[in-house]
């Protein structure tokens, strides 16, 4: 019998453990101390109410035989697609509905998509990065490019991959592409014939005159897959909810990726929950996008309380303003788990080591913005009064 043997290559998935490890050591030896959590990218706020209520709508539509579903198209709930495409319009942007599947998350998708494409592609990592990108084309056994372009990295033209993934905002470190930099990578992937697969996954977080989609960008049709999330747009970690844009101009090598996603997706999926899809129709009326713009809010007002506290002792960062991450330089030349280890002793503030996104990550610190609005501003005033000592 033969088995995959690239997952042997992988790394150990020691980042969160680690981190879990190290806080479980520090409560049992201190059970009174609170913990300030500042580490994980989950939301903490609840769904929004007008989500609630649909969902609950879903669940009572399958008790009776004239509003019951069974299995939906396996693309996604024809609604929901179209409330999406109307979303992608009035932001200026004409998407065919046939190009929009719906999805369990982007996290799922980022992994299944790579079945469109050869093993024997080379694949470009612009790092920091999410770390699942990685992982999920080792598994695969394809050739890494580990690219540390800087915050905002431009196309090298002597690097010559196949697929580029491009997350912006980006997870680790916040920070938006600008059009011009993303028109870069748009039209150096149509001149190579690259692929990018581009994670919007926080896009609603931008306040700033910056590109939420990759379709924006002229000629983005043929050359990139936009992958998206409801999870922290609107609370759907633990619900399940994105969709993936496959635009039908997409072609290589004489075939279509849309027409191969579509057999892709009838083939190995069975389509998602009605009741979960039901629920997410909500997002985009008038009512659920004030309620969940609110919540949002509320993670904007946490960053800038971190914000001021890094600006007071003269901490350099970038995110926080169009994300809900901020990437910071750790002080005094320590590493990232040096400095895990500074504020988990001293403050009890529990963050992410910038090593468990690339090896470039080394001196670096992530602050996610997802907590308690009361802890988080409590962290803010013990980081300055630990880092001014």
């Amino acid at each position: 019998m033969k088995i995959n043997h690239h997952y042997s290559e992988l790394q150990d998935s020691y980042l969160f453990a680690n981190i879990a490890q190290k806080v479980k050591v520090y409560q049992e030896a201190h059970p009174d101390q609170h913990m300030y959590r500042m580490g994980i990218g989950d939301v903490s706020l609840p769904l929004a109410p007008s989500v609630i209520a649909a969902l609950h709508q879903g669940v009572d539509d399958q008790a009776h035989q004239e509003t019951f579903h069974g299995y939906l198209p396996e693309v996604g709930y024809q609604p929901l697609r179209e409330a999406i495409q109307n979303e992608y319009a009035a932001q200026g942007i004409d998407l065919d509905v046939n190009d929009i599947f719906v999805s369990s998350g982007a996290s799922d998708e980022l992994g299944d998509i790579l079945h469109l494409f050869d093993r024997d592609a080379v694949v470009m990592i612009m790092e920091p990065a999410y770390p699942a990108y990685v992982d999920a084309n080792v598994m695969d056994g394809r050739k890494i490019i580990h690219y540390d372009g800087g915050v905002l990295p431009k196309p090298d033209p002597d690097l010559h991959p196949d697929l580029i993934y491009i997350c912006s905002p980006n997870n680790p470190t916040g920070s938006v592409m600008t059009r011009e930099v993303l028109k870069e990578w748009v039209d150096f992937a149509n001149a190579t014939d690259a692929v990018i697969i581009f994670d919007a996954a926080y896009k609603a977080f931008i306040e700033e005159d910056l590109p939420k989609s990759i379709f924006e960008i002229e000629g983005a049709k043929t050359c990139a897959i936009e992958i998206c999330s409801f999870s922290k747009t609107a609370g759907f970690t633990g619900t399940r909810l994105g969709y993936t844009i496959v635009p039908h101009e997409l072609v290589r090598e004489d075939m279509v990726l849309h027409d191969m996603w579509v057999r892709n997706r009838t083939t190995r999926t069975n389509g998602v929950s009605y009741i979960i899809q039901r629920g997410a129709m909500a997002i985009f009326t008038e009512q659920g996008k004030k309620e969940w713009q609110a919540n949002i809010a509320v993670y904007k007002q946490n960053a800038k309380y971190l914000m001021a506290a890094l600006d007071e002792v003269g901490i350099t960062y970038v995110g926080g303003k169009n994300a809900p991450y901020i990437w910071l330089d750790c002080p005094n030349g320590m590493t990232g788990w040096e400095f895990f280890d500074y504020l988990l002793n001293e403050v009890q503030i529990i963050g992410t080591p910038g090593e468990g996104f690339g090896a470039c990550g080394e001196h670096n610190f992530r602050l996610s913005c997802f907590g308690d609005p009361e802890d988080t501003k409590e962290a803010g005033r013990r980081l300055v009064a630990l880092l001014k000592k």
